[in-house]
């Protein structure tokens, strides 16, 4: 079909912007994987889905993971060992005032922070040796969540679903889940140079009416009308790309309508947290975190290849003041919503092969800030680990007496990555993206596979 310059005008301005799929096709960043083509698995995966409960900020990985005795021993000094660069004065030794105790078969110490998740740790896979590159927020951000801290390559997610592709082609395979409005955190889910049908789909998650949580998903069309407008739209972008060679964002966006469309009808159902059975919801909790995990959970029953759930749209756990007083209000937060997803995954069988992972940035200091605060700490901090094929209730690695640096093993956030897509069936080193002259990858030409830590 060839329309001519005047009838393409008319055709748009008679469309208009805000109706159902074509208004939705605007905010959609859609991750239809056959659009743009995958590369496939290398070999068999353990896991077929990531589920990553961010932690922006960056929590002390002592006050919950990492039990450190030695810091009320030497509380208020300041050995040789916590003479290290920070990004903002530290005085001495600030002691964690939380207890620690065994729990589970395999006797993993957990704080007395997380009573419910500790029930889980069975499950859970410990890395307390994690360090990153860079002790301030974008980079650190940027590296955990990009590979690197150029602020301009592709996303963790993008990586993935170019690899794998999603099993469902009527919802986004990689969601953002994160209360407000985070324009600053958008970088962070971008598919930069990969085709933008593997960039991520933010979700303000503040209100749960699927109406609101995205809009434009209702349409004030009916469905039969939406079909005839998406077809002629869709001649006329086959028609503009027929005269292009490979124009991956006109691509894209043909692809996006399509979704939009579909999702009118998928995303409603997908996101109606009320068709939960009561005690289900009460496991949860009604928190915006625990509606997320409840959320992450029901993409996954669904085929979302990545959900990322960003605890808030700043950086709640950045505790440069008040530390003691405002984490134990986080970890309440945090503790029901965990324990309740690992709980629900394994109940329905998704843990064996959903990954979920938890952490920040970068931890903090073990050296107290402002006498009652911590700072940023990217020497040494703690994650965990769960289901697809890791192996639970062990630790992996550890940090110095006071948990300041990595000491025993460390784990860059290359090998977290390298070890992520191995778990997915994907070969680090062979997951490239050639573009700009150069082939381009996650994990840059680093990161070895944390083989102690499978299953």
């Amino acid at each position: 079909m060839n329309l001519n310059s005047t009838s393409r005008r008319d055709f748009v301005s008679r469309l208009g912007g805000g109706l159902g799929a074509l208004g939705l096709s605007q905010l959609l960043s859609q991750s239809v994987a056959d659009a743009a083509g995958t590369v496939g698995q290398h070999f068999a995966p353990k896991a077929k889905r990531v589920i990553q409960l961010f932690m922006n900020g960056g929590p002390f990985g002592p006050d919950f993971l990492d039990p450190k005795p030695a810091l009320e021993k030497y509380q208020g000094q300041r050995p040789d060992a916590v003479n290290l660069r920070t990004e903002r004065a530290t005085a001495g030794l600030f002691p964690s005032p939380f207890k620690f105790s065994p729990q589970g078969e395999s006797g993993v110490p957990v704080s007395e922070l997380l009573p419910m998740f500790s029930r889980c740790i069975d499950d859970v896979c410990v890395l307390r040796s994690v360090y990153t590159d860079n002790p301030n927020h974008g980079p650190a951000l940027q590296l955990i969540n990009n590979g690197t801290i150029v602020p301009t390559r592709p996303s963790m997610g993008s990586w993935f679903l170019y690899g794998l592709g999603t099993e469902n082609q009527n919802l986004p395979g990689y969601i953002v889940l994160c209360p407000g409005r985070p324009v600053r955190f958008s970088i962070l889910w971008s598919s930069s140079f990969l085709p933008g049908a593997f960039q991520g789909t933010y979700i303000n998650h503040s209100n749960l009416a699927p109406d609101k949580l995205i809009p434009y998903l209702q349409a004030s069309q009916s469905t039969d009308t939406q079909r005839k407008q998406l077809d002629l739209m869709r001649a006329i972008n086959e028609d503009h790309l027929a005269q292009r060679d490979g124009d991956q964002q006109l691509d894209s966006r043909i692809q996006s309508m399509e979704m939009a469309f579909r999702m009118q009808f998928a995303a409603t159902e997908a996101f109606s947290l009320e068709t939960e059975p009561q005690h289900v919801r009460e496991e949860y909790g009604t928190s915006h975190f625990g509606n997320a995990c409840l959320l992450a959970r029901r993409l996954a029953e669904r085929g979302v290849r990545f959900t990322q759930i960003y605890y808030g749209d700043g950086q709640p756990w950045d505790t440069h003041s008040g530390h003691s007083e405002t984490v134990p209000k986080l970890a309440k937060d945090i503790d029901r919503p965990m324990a309740a997803l690992l709980t629900d995954l394994k109940r329905s069988g998704l843990l064996e092969d959903t990954l979920v992972i938890w952490g920040g940035e970068f931890g903090r200091t073990p050296t107290s800030e402002n006498g009652n605060g911590r700072d940023h700490n990217h020497y040494g901090f703690t994650m965990w680990m769960a289901g697809g094929g890791v192996k639970g209730g062990m630790t992996y690695g550890e940090t110095d007496d006071f948990g300041f640096k990595a000491a025993i093993n460390p784990v860059h956030i290359h090998d977290l990555h390298a070890t992520i897509l191995h778990l997915m069936g994907i070969d680090h080193t062979q997951l490239t993206y050639r573009y700009a002259g150069r082939d381009f990858r996650l994990t840059d030409v680093h990161g070895h596979v944390l083989k102690e830590c499978l299953a």
